[in-house]
């Protein structure tokens, strides 16, 4: 089982233990806001840039590698884009920053509750938003600033089940028929599941609610603190298999070998597996009340980056489509308005209406709740 490090355990048992009713005092600082030049010249920013020579940027998607070979074909810099999961990101910036060794001069991170319960906070890290492509970036983007949305869909095997998707609702995953037949990342292990049931419990108690008497055709009843708690209590129970990466998710739901129906709780850009391996998986849609969410990744830069002009300069490279669409190529939508979506998953019909969202406003209470919601997760499957 893969487990957040060390020292982001300690950071959010600092904080995250305590009841969501806690008094300001008791709560992490409140993240800076984004910074913005006064004067943007992107003229001066990309001569500053090539000055320094070099650019180290960390994602948690191997995409950054593509970002990285277009960022040094259009500017003459060398940039390299390393693949890490979000902790390790995390905490090898933490040990950077503290050690006044900073190699990793940006990040584009997915998990928005250390960003700002802790990274940004510390000063770590901290977020730029390019000035002539403000205007397009909608203002709850700006703060941190969300580069793109990626999403975690619920998937089928169109083989086998070719009359559309088994599950027709998200209660259905709980149901005996279901049981050790819903494939997963192992959410101790996977910070935007975690915030996903987190945010669940922020605003999406009435949608669950209202799919469980759409469902069962009573009101919900339970003991738990919510509709949430009570969904992912089920789910947990119902025994999911639980892996550690996507791909595992994709071959366990959509390969050419797969024999039982199953259910996959997978990473959108696992949709290229059915050109590319011959697979036969599709979306969820219609499932009520949401096939899938979505969650951002932010881009931000190490306060103490030796190449702060670069860094910037990868930003504003990656809020435009000549920068983001190598990361949204097999879906995702970018922070920048003015970016088109380029491709919808087989089956996803609408992004914006089938998917529960995730609220940045709510990020810092993500952060705050995470150690109990893992708890409640580990109690319940176990």
């Amino acid at each position: 089982m893969r487990t957040v490090p060390a020292l982001l355990t300690a950071a959010v048992l600092a904080t995250a233990c305590a009841p969501s009713t806690q008094g300001p005092a008791a709560a992490p600082a409140p993240a800076p806001s984004a910074s913005q030049d006064a004067a943007f010249d992107l003229a001066a920013l990309v001569a500053a840039a090539k000055a320094e020579g070099s650019v180290t940027v960390y994602d948690s998607s191997g995409d950054i590698e593509d970002v990285a070979k277009a960022f040094t074909a259009k500017y003459g810099i060398q940039m390299e884009g390393v693949k890490s999961d979000s902790p390790e990101t995390a905490e090898k910036m933490i040990r950077e920053h503290a050690a006044g060794n900073v190699t990793i001069d940006a990040t584009m991170y997915e998990d928005g509750g250390v960003l700002v319960g802790q990274l940004l906070p510390q000063q770590i890290v901290h977020t730029w938003i390019p000035g002539d492509l403000a205007k397009d970036i909608p203002p709850e983007n700006q703060n941190p600033l969300m580069a793109l949305a990626k999403a975690t869909i619920f998937a089928y095997n169109t083989k086998l089940s070719p009359d559309g998707c088994p599950a027709k609702n998200v209660w259905d995953l709980t149901e005996p028929e279901w049981r050790g037949k819903v494939v997963m990342q192992d959410p101790l292990g996977k910070p935007t599941v975690l915030s996903f049931f987190t945010q669940l419990d922020a605003h999406g108690n009435q949608a669950l609610e209202q799919a469980y008497q759409a469902r069962y055709g009573k009101p919900l009843e339970t003991k738990e603190k919510s509709a949430a708690y009570e969904w992912i209590k089920r789910l947990s129970a119902n025994q999911p298999v639980l892996t550690g990466s996507d791909e595992d998710i994709s071959g366990a739901v959509g390969a050419p070998t797969a024999k039982d129906s199953k259910i996959g709780f997978m990473s959108i850009s696992k949709f290229r597996n059915n050109e590319e391996k011959g697979y036969t998986q599709a979306a969820c849609t219609g499932m009520q009340p949401f096939a899938g969410f979505s969650y951002p990744k932010y881009a931000a830069i190490a306060t103490k980056s030796k190449h702060p002009n670069a860094a910037k300069l990868f930003v504003h490279f990656i809020m435009t489509e000549e920068g983001v669409k190598h990361e949204i190529a097999e879906g995702g939508v970018s922070g920048n308005s003015t970016v088109k979506p380029l491709v919808v998953p087989e089956g996803l019909k609408d992004w914006k209406s089938e998917l529960f969202h995730t609220d940045s406003a709510k990020l810092l209470a993500d952060f705050q709740n995470r150690q109990v919601v893992s708890d409640f997760w580990r109690i319940n499957h176990g």
